[in-house]
Parts: structure tokens; C-alpha cells; sequence
């Protein structure tokens, strides 16, 4: 399952974040987005767990939990739409 994480202080690692998710079981791939000029944290990212029920059990216990200074969104993630390419974007 694959799950987007948003509010995200924007010094996080992903090392931090897989620390955090890991309580809750295997982590398949974690990437935090970055800015393609800067390489800055854009403050959201994804993380996949292969494992539903502990991927469910992660999302009740890390949405709104505070973390680094700021209370997690945290939700199952949803193919990208719109935008101007012609749906060519890769879906998440």
C-alpha cells in the first residue's frame, strides 16, 4: 500500500521517516519529494509498505501525530490527475 505523507518539516531525512514507520512494520520504498532546483525538501513524500493491515495500522497511528515540529498528514495516496502533460505523469 502506498502512503503519502504531507506536513513534513522540511530538515526531515529519510532515514527519520523510515525510523518512524518501521515501529509499524516493513517499509518497501520511502522517498521524500525534493525540489528539482534547490534538492530542498518540498515537505511531503511516500512511503510503501507491502503489508495492508500494517500499512492501515500506520496511517491511524502516525496522521496527526507531531514530528519535528509539525503534526503529520498522513493518508492512503491517490493516483496523480490533471496537469498538462496529457496524463503521462507517473501515478504514485
Amino acid at each position: 500500500m502506498n502512503i503519502y505523507v504531507s506536513n513534513l518539516s522540511y530538515e526531515t531525512t529519510e532515514e527519520e521517516l523510515r525510523d518512524l514507520f518501521s515501529q509499524h512494520g516493513e517499509i518497501a520504498t520511502l522517498n521524500i519529494i525534493k525540489d528539482k532546483f534547490t534538492n530542498r525538501s518540498r515537505g511531503f513524500g511516500f512511503v510503501e509498505m507491502p503489508d495492508q493491515g500494517q500499512a492501515e495500522a500506520a496511517i491511524q497511528a502516525i496522521n496527526g501525530k507531531e514530528f519535528g515540529g509539525r503534526n503529520l498528514n498522513v493518508a492512503i495516496a491517490r493516483p496523480r490527475t490533471g496537469g498538462n502533460d496529457g496524463g503521462n505523469r507517473k501515478v504514485w
